[in-house]
């Protein structure tokens, strides 16, 4: 185990967060949770299971919104909502500034390059055969990424899940499935194992960090070629076109065709040999099937949820989010994934309940953040609108930085939100840090679809508003830059290419996500004060009456746990 895995969960077995309300901790043999089932749906709108709900069974998502209780106005507090910081903030109940996780990719100073968020290159991928293709890339995150090493490492506060396995001296399972590997590897924590999907294999994959080789039953689940078995088909609508509220909406000039998948049904995945064929498969129903199906696997192969001591499983699907960017959230297609994860969620429930029983099983649904609509939606909708260029910032901040103090390319990177400067030319220059960022942002304020260039030295001492606190949560000194810098709403900022869509605002359809707690003795309520993912972590440990996550700053939400004992 490495050192610092141990002093995590030491850390994590005697600290409770100040900030929280403390419960009573409950014995392993008092406690009738036996699974913990915690469920983010990546990119998961706060408003989007209302607004398709009229298409959805009363198995899914309708169990969950009719049984469980229901908080209506979650949003998160940091400002940059993307998916490791959403998914990392759910399981520590921290915030950026504390676990670390500022963005899917940041600026590393010292290697000179970007760097992706949980990139480990001491612990590589762990091969499931020996000669993979190589799909071709389109997650932009993932091109900053130098090595396929992953591992909680980069993750600087304990998680839940690390918590829990403290608590009970490790007898306690802890794994993590997802459709990405930022989506599984920060809810296993450092003491749990992690697998996600691979668009160059279509297999679930890990790394050296949790296995030295592929459990049998793994091997036996990505031997069976069930993501292969799904060459030649089509992603087709599964209603009548009259049944969806977006039913007319399915061909719009906005929309990405990934290299012949279409812009309207029926979507053709192609064949294994295409270089996008798994990544279709995500941008479909059918990565969260396949993400379902390996997790229903794990669960009954690793005995979870058969004893009195709980057991953990983080499940996270990604099909929202990957069918957000590339057709937006107002698209048919979005409607129709919807539709799919309602059916496989129905499917996992009704499974849970066969092998755990639901009574024994507390479930906890979220998502890691929003997304905006696209800009041209928004012009239809009125709107003034349009698209940015990463370039543009850094030609705009080398311009104010060459015409201020005569220095050229003062920018040593911009990866959005964050520029940073060359701080050894600026010491070379003996230039006055503070004074070069706000120079430059005031020369950023002035572009076109830019709300707010914010110099991240001096946002502690202004006058705060909810924006800046936002940005103040999200900075880490280690890892952030000099200026955070904010579109207009519904304004686009990233590079050209196949992602049409983005999230990473701090607007409110960036900040709202569900949050519904299930199963047990969790009421059935709708409430509609304000919470935060935050709050998600310490009330999983106050109903499981054991330590709260060590850096948490969440407040264990009363309304579930006082009616839940």
């Amino acid at each position: 185990m490495p050192f610092q895995r141990f002093v995590l969960l030491v850390a994590t077995a005697f600290t409770v967060s100040s900030a929280v309300v403390p419960v009573a901790a409950a014995t392993p043999e008092a406690t009738p949770i036996r699974l913990v089932l915690q469920i983010t749906v990546d990119g998961l709108r706060g408003d989007q299971l209302e607004r398709f709900s009229g298409g959805c069974g009363e198995n899914g998502f309708r169990h969950l919104l009719d049984k469980g209780t229901v908080y209506t106005n979650a949003h998160y507090q940091h400002a940059n909502t993307e998916t490791i910081v959403g998914h990392t903030t759910l399981a520590t109940g921290a915030s950026p500034s504390e676990h670390g996780m500022i963005g899917n990719a940041w600026f590393d100073r010292k290697a000179g390059l970007l760097g992706y968020n949980i990139e480990d290159p001491d612990y590589p991928l762990l091969a499931t055969r020996d000669d993979p293709a190589k799909g071709e890339q389109v997650d932009p995150a993932q091109t900053a990424s130098r090595s396929d090493g992953r591992s909680p490492r980069p993750i600087l506060a304990p998680t839940l899940s690390d918590t829990l396995a403290a608590y009970y001296a490790g007898r306690a399972q802890i794994f993590a499935v997802s459709g990405k590997d930022r989506g599984a590897v920060p809810m296993a924590g450092h003491s749990g194992k992690a697998f996600w999907f691979s668009t160059d294999t279509g297999d679930f994959v890990t790394s050296k960090y949790y296995y030295d080789e592929y459990p049998g039953w793994a091997k036996a689940w990505n031997a069976a070629g069930q993501a292969g078995s799904h060459a030649g088909t089509t992603w087709e609508l599964t209603g009548e076109l009259s049944s969806y509220l977006l039913g007319e909406h399915d061909d719009r000039p906005y929309e990405a065709d990934l290299k012949g998948y279409g812009r309207t049904f029926p979507h053709p995945f192609g064949n294994p040999d295409d270089g996008l064929f798994y990544t279709r498969l995500l941008v479909s129903p059918v990565g969260d099937q396949l993400t379902a199906d390996f997790a229903k696997t794990l669960l009954v192969s690793e005995g979870l949820g058969v004893d009195s001591v709980p057991d953990y499983l983080s499940i996270s699907f990604s099909g929202v989010d990957a069918v957000n960017h590339f057709f937006g959230p107002s698209s048919l297609e979005q409607e129709a994934v919807i539709r799919g994860m309602d059916q496989t969620l129905a499917d996992l429930l009704s499974f849970v309940e066969e092998k755990v029983g639901l009574q024994h099983t507390l479930i906890v649904l979220s998502a890691d953040h929003g997304m905006a609509d696209m800009p041209e939606y928004m012009a239809e909708m009125g709107l003034e609108t349009g698209r940015l260029s990463p370039n543009g910032i850094i030609e705009a901040a080398n311009v104010a930085g060459a015409s201020g103090f005569g220095v050229q390319g003062l920018v040593q990177a911009f990866y959005r939100p964050y520029v940073y400067l060359d701080l050894d030319t600026l010491a070379e220059k003996g230039l006055d840090r503070r004074a070069v960022e706000e120079f430059i942002a005031d020369a950023l304020r002035k572009i076109e679809g830019v709300a707010l260039a914010i110099p991240v030295s001096s946002c502690p001492v202004r006058e705060r508003t909810p924006i800046l606190n936002r940005v103040h949560r999200n900075h880490h000194p280690a890892r952030s830059g000099d200026i955070y810098v904010v579109q207009d709403p519904y304004w686009f900022l990233f590079p050209d290419g196949p992602v049409v869509a983005m999230h990473g605002s701090p607007y409110r359809y960036d900040t709202h996500v569900p949050i519904i707690f299930a199963g047990g003795k969790v009421p059935a309520q709708r409430l509609h004060h304000r919470v935060h993912p935050v709050d998600v972590a310490p009330t999983i440990a106050a109903l499981l009456g054991i330590g709260l996550p060590a850096s948490a700053r969440g407040t264990v939400l009363q309304d579930v746990v006082t009616r839940s004992n």
